[in-house]
């Protein structure tokens, strides 16, 4: 299982990253990757990086230390909690594609400050205002379930923790600074991560 763990985290990282960078460049002369522009030490930058060693621990770190004999965890250590896990990373996987192509060209990873793209509400977009962001957790859980040592429990932790910084802190500001009332009006109707959960205040006329 920890090879298949393995397999399904490179196929992931191959089509949410190298397959959706080639279309959108194909499509628009431009790959969508903001990531490097962030400044080192801002909140985008903690936030893209302690996702990031999220990412590995869960999809590189816990299979290799599976293969090198550390045990998994025995409160989960059964066939049908695996099973589950790889029913999880394959409609993850599916599911963050498609949820990436929804977005156009206004796809991006990482954040330009000055950047004004349409906002997308159409699509996985109606049920929750990160279907990319809930997908990808997805994925990370079902990789952890696969292969359950304390390894993928850490890193799916330090994972959750990463997107919270971008969505919550780095996203959500940028959205509402770039798209005002129609993006808070927005994030009213529809939860952050899960549908009817995490919606936002909704924006008031001056005065009210």
């Amino acid at each position: 299982m920890a090879v298949a763990a393995l397999a399904l985290f490179v196929v992931f990282m191959a089509l949410a990253g190298g397959v959706r960078t080639l279309i959108q460049r194909r499509r628009t002369g431009d790959t969508g990757n903001r990531r490097t522009w962030a400044a080192r030490g801002s909140l985008e930058w903690w936030g893209l990086a302690v996702a990031d060693l999220g990412y590995l621990l869960v999809g590189l770190g816990a299979p290799v230390a599976a293969l090198a004999g550390v045990p998994p965890l025995a409160v989960v250590d059964y066939p049908v909690v695996r099973g589950l896990g790889v029913v999880l990373v394959i409609f993850g996987i599916l599911a963050t594609f498609g949820s990436q192509l929804a977005l156009g060209a206004s796809w991006r990873i990482g954040v330009d400050q000055i950047e004004h793209t349409t906002l997308v509400t159409t699509g996985p977009f109606r049920l929750v205002r990160n279907p990319v962001f809930t997908a990808a957790a997805s994925v990370f859980l079902g990789l952890a379930l696969m292969v359950p040592n304390l390894v993928a429990i850490a890193g799916l932790a330090v994972t959750l923790i990463g997107i919270e910084i971008q969505v919550r802190l780095v996203e959500e500001p940028y959205l509402r600074g770039v798209h005002g009332a129609p993006y808070t009006d927005y994030a009213s109707r529809v939860g952050r991560f899960l549908p009817s959960i995490g919606r936002l205040r909704a924006s008031r006329p001056h005065g009210s």
